[in-house]
């Protein structure tokens, strides 16, 4: 899969419980569903730009989480 995000900077994974998460999803709706709930789970940026490319089957976003850190101890 041609991924626009190849490069993953180090400092998103300079620690242990720090990941970079690739997702590909039939439509928009169903990205934004994936989204949500692995904010719901793990601080992430659920802001997460989701592109549909050329030539690609659905749509793709890049996600990164922390998953040493509870959510909703922060809300």
């Amino acid at each position: 899969m041609n991924s626009p995000w190849t490069n993953i900077d180090a400092v998103h994974v300079s620690e242990p419980g720090l990941l970079v998460l690739d997702i590909t999803a039939a439509d928009e709706a169903t990205a934004r569903r994936a989204l949500d709930q692995l904010n719901a789970l793990w601080a992430t940026d659920a802001s997460g730009r989701i592109r549909r490319l050329p030539a690609q089957p659905g749509v793709q976003c890049r996600v990164y989480a922390h998953l040493d850190h509870d959510p909703a101890s922060s809300a």
